[in-house]
């Protein structure tokens, strides 16, 4: 068995599961020079925060494997850094109005019901950062209303879009809409 169907078989085993729960899919493109190439397809943004989970599980099956890289289909960047959370968005051109607009018009009435809100955090290079606030803000339903209701509409919406990715800082939410308690 050659490093990449190795470390196939690592992700079928460890994480592979949680990433197709969060909407999302991993494959091996190669192992170059140390680093396994993962190629993310369905809701990019969902695989994103596991990526130091995902390192470490194959870093600690297959020794040979320095580092692991995730890719979007066709071996495009990961989504550039937004730097600091709360400033000004990276890209304040056509997909970052568009993004606002269609949170403002479409989604934003949607969650009120729920004391919710989204926020354009940047966007950038086809990637969207959103940050939910008030009642989504620790929700327990969170990652579906981003991955099952946002993303979807987002996509349709804007054809450029790459990926969706929640920089919400989730711990930090007082009053969730679903709290851990209430499942």
């Amino acid at each position: 068995m050659n490093l990449a169907e190795q470390v196939q078989a690592v992700l079928g085993r460890g994480i592979l599961p949680s990433v197709i729960a969060r909407g999302a899919n991993l494959r091996v493109a190669a192992v170059e020079d140390g680093v396994a190439i993962l190629v993310v397809t369905g809701s990019p943004g969902a695989v994103f925060p596991l990526a130091a989970r995902i390192e470490a599980l194959v870093r600690t099956a297959i020794p040979e494997v320095a580092g692991v890289r995730l890719v979007p289909p066709g071996g495009g960047p990961e989504p550039p850094d937004p730097g600091p959370v709360g400033g000004p968005p990276e890209d304040p051109g056509d997909v970052a109005e568009a993004a606002r607009r269609v949170l403002d018009a479409e989604i934003n009435p949607a969650i009120a019901a729920h004391r919710g809100h989204v926020s354009l955090a940047s966007a950038g290079d086809g990637w969207v950062r959103v940050r939910l606030e008030g009642g989504c803000q620790g929700c327990s339903l969170a990652e579906v209303t981003l991955r099952q209701g946002i993303e979807p509409i987002l996509r349709a919406r804007l054809p450029g879009m790459t990926g969706l990715v929640d920089v919400t800082d989730h711990e930090a939410g007082t009053e969730p809409f679903f709290s851990a308690e209430k499942r």
